[in-house]
């Protein structure tokens, strides 16, 4: 088996990173939610609104898989690095639906998704490096926001989008599954001031992914 040096990681997760910010996944194993439902009439307010909507997600799950590639690439326990590597491909799935739901929308995703990906594994990676149960700590906070962040979003749904709606209802089942298997394996309770800047950081993002 061939052991990689640190300078071989790291330039493969340049290449991930250059790869999320700007190429659609490929097409996930699991059914993309929204066939379930045809297509809705939206007026073009509402368009520009699921879209807004649809791109801060997106933003989102970059960002998802910044903060588990960081965490898996000091994590301490091999266990944990793998568990890291497969919840960042399940992320994937949830990026390529939200960019096939953007491109029926025929709008593009956020401009600022490299800023969020670098950020978020910055944060990944010193989140690992401080210990698994603070790495899962930050896990089960981020998905416990994540799913608080779209539960809102499926309030703010116009009522016949029913396509949009089944791809952000099977995320958050995904993001609840995440949390609960992280508290499992032993995560820390942040501290609280940790948790608000996590919230202020996650408001700066919204804001801004909404608009480009």
């Amino acid at each position: 088996m061939r052991h990689f040096s640190l300078t071989d990681r790291l330039l493969d997760e340049l290449q991930h990173g250059l790869n999320t910010c700007h190429l659609r996944p490929p097409a996930a194993e699991r059914p993309y939610p929204a066939e379930v439902a045809g297509d809705s009439e939206l007026s073009a307010r509402e368009r520009e609104h699921v879209a807004g909507l649809m791109r801060v997600n997106n933003a989102g799950e970059v960002a998802a898989q910044g903060l588990y590639r960081g965490q898996a690439l000091t994590a301490r326990a091999q266990a944990l690095s793998d568990a890291m590597h497969e919840a960042a491909e399940e992320e994937n799935e949830h990026l390529n639906w939200c960019q096939r739901r953007l491109s029926e929308l025929d709008q593009q995703r956020s401009l600022l998704d490299g800023f969020w990906y670098l950020g978020s594994f910055t944060i990944g990676a010193l989140a690992g490096a401080a210990g698994d149960k603070w790495s899962l700590g930050f896990v089960k906070e981020t998905e416990q926001q994540v799913c608080a962040h779209l539960d809102r979003h499926l309030e703010s749904l116009p009522q016949q989008d029913l396509r949009s709606r089944a791809i952000l209802t099977q995320m958050r089942a995904d993001e609840l599954r995440h949390a609960t298997q992280a508290a499992q394996a032993g995560a820390a309770e942040l501290p609280q001031p940790v948790k608000k800047a996590m919230t202020l950081v996650s408001k700066i993002m919204t804001f801004s992914a909404y608009r480009i």
